[in-house]
């Protein structure tokens, strides 16, 4: 990269003229970890060295008769300092710039340029000064950006395993975990940090926030921060605030915007934010916010990871308590409080050092982007350290009562009859059951569960002032009382899903009732299927069933029951979500008792095949086969195969079948080819008219390479 002088001041008398700036980008680029994050900017890493040659029109630079001396800039904020032609040792909390011997050259010098640790993160504008005892020319020669630097240990985001910042900065391949934690599925997401015009858009998203718009020398001295960065960023990934990146939605139409299933990647929702002059792009849940969020985190240089808790809580009132309502024959009921729990929820992890509270606090710390509840009158949550919640530092900033509640929160059952509560279960299991994120180096999932979660009964905050608050034993706590509200004498009961439900075929269920007393019962069993989104109440029953059942002293009954495709296609669409809840009461002495399970089904595969392998060179164009065979044992009518892959595939493309017979095999040949290096996803997506709402998707990932 080379910049031409393009601004001078001062008198023309100087001995020396500079004729331009060579940035040596590509040297700098691999030195600083950077190289493709932008071809537009010299882009290096905090309180690391790097260089730049100054070329002259004549004759070098005369060090006896002439000083160099340098301007960084942001905003009004500026910091001058000299060029020094020596080994002595500089401030590491300034900035300093040096010659060493064999940099002269007859017609150049060059010179190697460091930053404080603890500067802010943004694009600098740098002027170059050739001062002599009469005169003084200044050069405006262009801009840099700076990120931060985790592989420096003294700035706070350092991390201290290569392996580590390879996965969680360097990469821009990512997976989210949805559906429950039954039936995990993956769904592979493209950070896109080294596509065209992100880091543009991520330094862009810092310039328009509320705080630098409000007060931009503030802003400034603050980015370097990462505490801080984390906070501004979260709030602007989305739109409620400010000028922020993305507009959620969670039901209704989305024909006026991409619906969030349809997203496979960060680069096209930042390109279009740009490019629609900040107007929020439509539309984003949970894990969309999340991973645009790690995006940028990672662009920045703050080390950042996906992760997906099943069984989050929303805990709406504070009081760690989410209470669910079942009806007497098990149709869970809709509770206008704002206590919910979904299926999944998706946040990120991000890596930093928290002087703020203490070295015990760390390490990760959750930041959530999706605009639940207001953090300080702003829609952000975080960052909160993880070790705060595994310790139950409650009052730990940022937000951490509300993050705690979502993995550690008790359950209340309860089962409503004649608007009477009749039975009631705590639950202190099931939230957060499992929290995970995409291992290093590898597909699988990392559980992350006891790092949320203590084991101990007993825990204090070390080193700290915040104060703990109470635990959750380790073990499920469960009463069932009678309506007479007296313990229950003896009845339990489970729900089982049998094996890892799947499209186009029965749902298979054991419920498990065991007698503890000692006299022989009548029970009646009400099974309930409803339909449901991961994060919403369930809808209307779409199965029941009621039947009695004889059981005596201390017997064990397993009631086996099925749900065939035919009584849920209709209503069961890709991403849908059963609760299946039994209620079983006892006839004599009106006693019931509930247990529930929430399932998701597996959906049909698609194979997707990269003739000659997944890794693929730039500007080349390859063969891919993706296709479908029909392993259901019925005909799949007015069946159509879509293929669409962000910068590999210009718009989509499909193949089409009016009926696809079992065993038969639908299948689509597309050209691809990437104009950037980096990892891409091919998305296809299957529909059909036996069922519109059971659409199928798979993705697969290609490396792009250079030649």
């Amino acid at each position: 990269m080379q910049q031409r002088t393009y601004t001078t001041w001062g008198t023309h008398g100087s001995h020396c003229q500079l004729k331009f700036v060579d940035f040596k980008a590509n040297e700098n680029h691999i030195s600083h970890e950077t190289q493709g994050l932008s071809k537009q900017h010299l882009v290096v890493r905090r309180g690391k060295p790097f260089k730049l040659t100054l070329l002259f029109r004549t004759w070098s630079l005369n060090p006896s008769t002439e000083r160099l001396v340098l301007d960084v800039s942001l905003g009004h904020l500026s910091e001058s300092f000299p060029v020094k032609f020596s080994d002595e040792r500089s401030d590491p909390k300034s900035w300093s710039a040096k010659v060493y011997p064999g940099d002269i050259q007859p017609h150049s010098v060059t010179i190697h340029i460091c930053s404080p640790v603890q500067s802010a993160v943004a694009l600098y504008n740098l002027v170059v000064h050739i001062e002599t005892i009469q005169n003084r020319r200044s050069y405006a020669v262009g801009t840099f950006v700076l990120l931060c630097n985790p592989w420096l240990k003294d700035d706070p985001v350092y991390m201290p395993v290569d392996a580590q910042i390879e996965e969680y900065v360097k990469s821009d391949y990512g997976l989210v975990f949805m559906g429950t934690h039954l039936n995990v599925r993956r769904r592979p997401w493209s950070f896109g940090q080294y596509e065209p015009g992100v880091l543009e858009a991520c330094l862009t998203l810092l310039q328009v926030s509320p705080q630098h718009l409000r007060n931009k020398d503030n802003d400034f001295s603050l980015r370097a921060d990462p505490v801080y960065l984390s906070r501004v960023i979260c709030a602007m990934v989305n739109c409620n605030d400010d000028l922020g990146i993305l507009e959620g939605k969670w039901q209704g139409s989305y024909k006026d915007g991409i619906k969030p299933t349809e997203w496979s990647g960060s680069a096209d929702i930042l390109h279009q934010w740009v490019s629609s002059n900040y107007s929020p792009v439509r539309y984003g849940q949970c894990w969309v916010f999340a991973s645009v969020l790690c995006t940028v985190m990672r662009v920045l240089g703050i080390p950042s990871r996906v992760v997906t808790v099943f069984n989050a809580a929303h805990d709406g009132d504070g009081n760690l308590n989410i209470e669910e309502c079942y009806s007497s024959t098990g149709e869970k009921l809709n509770l206008n409080n704002n206590d919910s729990i979904w299926n999944f929820h998706v946040w990120v992890e991000c890596w930093m050092r928290r002087p703020d509270l203490g070295a015990g606090f760390d390490g990760w710390q959750v930041v959530d982007p999706t605009p639940q509840e207001k953090s300080a009158g702003k829609f952000c949550c975080g960052p909160c350290p993880v070790a705060a919640i595994q310790r139950h530092c409650l009052r730990a900033p940022y937000d951490t009562s509300f993050v705690y509640a979502s993995v550690d929160a008790d359950v209340i059952r309860m089962i409503v009859r004649n608007g009477l509560v009749v039975e009631r279960k705590v639950d202190t299991e099931c939230v957060g059951q499992l929290i995970c994120t995409k291992s290093i180096g590898s597909d699988s999932p990392e559980n992350l569960t006891q790092t949320y979660k203590s084991k101990n009964t007993e825990v204090t905050c070390v080193g700290s002032s915040l104060q703990s608050t109470r635990l959750v034993n380790g073990t499920a706590r469960c009463q069932v009382i009678g309506e007479a509200g007296g313990m229950s004498p003896g009845l339990e009961v489970s729900l089982r899903i049998d094996g890892v439900p799947s499209v186009g075929k029965s749902i298979v269920m054991c419920v498990t009732v065991r007698n503890q007393s000692s006299r022989p019962r009548v029970l009646l069993e009400h099974l309930n299927a409803q339909l449901k989104e991961y994060n919403s109440n369930p809808q209307e029953s779409f199965w029941k069933a009621h039947n009695e059942v004889h059981i005596q002293p201390d017997e064990v009954l397993l009631l086996h029951h099925t749900i065939l495709p035919s009584e849920y296609e209709s209503v069961l669409a890709a991403n849908d979500i059963v609760n299946m809840a039994v209620v079983i009461k006892d006839v004599r002495t009106k006693e019931r008792a509930l247990a529930m399970q929430e399932f998701n089904l597996r959906s049909l595969d698609i194979t997707i095949e990269i003739k000659g392998g997944d890794s693929i060179q730039i500007k080349t164009e390859h063969k891919a086969q993706v296709f479908f065979i029909n392993k259901l044992s019925k005909t799949l009518n007015g069946v159509v195969l879509t293929v669409e892959g962000s910068g590999l595939l210009q718009g989509k493309q499909e193949a089409r079948m009016i009926s696809l017979q079992p065993d038969e095999k639908i299948e689509k040949t597309v050209s691809i080819m990437a104009t950037s290096p980096g990892t891409k996803l091919l998305m296809a997506t299957l529909s059909h008219s036996n069922s519109a709402n059971m659409v199928s998707r798979s993705f697969h990932k290609v490396s792009v390479i250079t030649a």
